[in-house]
């Protein structure tokens, strides 16, 4: 039995566990966060001896990398395969670079003058899209219909870039896709694995929503996308090496485009993923512990 560190208690650790119990892979949770924890050899809270492999490297790097020297284990996506999924301009610069397909997208770093920010306005058509270069679940996402209603947003990014310890000060302007689908895309070891479609119920969208991230609301359906978007995706997960990444991706009429990667991909029902979904998770679990 591989035993499997995982370090968060939320929906993809429930759903974790019985299916890779059923592969040999036991999976606990490994709690990095919200503790104190002693730093002498007598007292660490973690032994070399109680995992095999971890899962993904822990979202608060600092803890992280407290815990990391006491359990010695390789993990399957690493602190910098989390790096460089988090830093959504990086990714966005890195497809972009390579050709493949992203929203028209400017990057910001704090502080710049108002010049700067209406010449930025101004290369967009319709609404902007703004959202802090490295949050998750649409957090701090905006959507700006006019120059007032930007800088403004503009001007609350700044009080949170004022304070010292933030160590983020950028954030990206992106161009906004009326009525895109919204697609999470997983691909396991380079190839496809599966796919979901985010979307708001009538009522919301009726009452002016438009995030379709699941924990503001929306429905994720099991799809099956077209083979291009398929491509995309594992084209995405080549270029930035990552054995296990959900690809956002957004499909209008005439385009398919790239808007966000994550290393941390919640974990959804196994009927919305591909037959074999656990088998190739297992199966990537036990090669990253050198237990095949």
């Amino acid at each position: 039995m591989v035993r499997l560190a995982v370090t968060t208690t939320s929906e993809t650790y429930e759903r974790l566990q019985e299916p890779l119990g059923e592969r040999a892979v036991s999976v606990d949770h490994l709690q990095v966060d919200e503790r104190a924890v002693a730093l002498t050899v007598d007292d660490a809270p973690w032994n070399p001896t109680d995992f095999d492999v971890g899962y993904v490297y822990p979202s608060r790097l600092m803890e992280g990398g407290v815990a990391d020297p006491w359990l010695d284990v390789p993990w399957v996506n690493g602190a910098a395969d989390v790096l460089r999924s988090r830093n959504k301009g990086g990714v966005l610069s890195r497809l972009a670079a390579a050709g493949v397909s992203v929203p028209e997208s400017v990057l910001v770093s704090n502080p710049v003058d108002e010049s700067t920010l209406r010449e930025v306005f101004d290369r967009f058509d319709g609404p902007v899209v703004v959202k802090p270069n490295s949050t998750t679940r649409g957090v701090g996402v905006a959507r700006a219909d006019d120059l007032d209603s930007f800088l403004g947003i503009v001007d609350y990014l700044g009080l949170v870039h004022d304070f010292v310890a933030t160590g983020d000060k950028s954030f990206l302007v992106q161009e906004y896709l009326r009525g895109a689908r919204d697609l999470r895309v997983m691909v396991i070891d380079g190839t496809y694995a599966g796919a979901v479609e985010r979307r708001l119920p009538d009522r919301a969208r009726d009452a002016g929503q438009w995030k379709h991230n699941v924990h503001r609301g929306a429905v994720a359906t099991g799809i099956q996308p077209d083979a291009s978007v398929r491509r995309l995706a594992e084209t995405v997960a080549a270029e930035l090496d990552l054995a296990l990444v959900g690809v956002d991706i957004l499909v209008t009429d005439d385009r398919a485009l790239v808007s966000e990667t994550n290393a941390r991909p919640t974990i959804d029902d196994a009927t919305k993923y591909e037959p074999g979904f656990f088998d190739r998770l297992a199966d990537l679990i036990k090669r990253t512990a050198g237990k095949p």
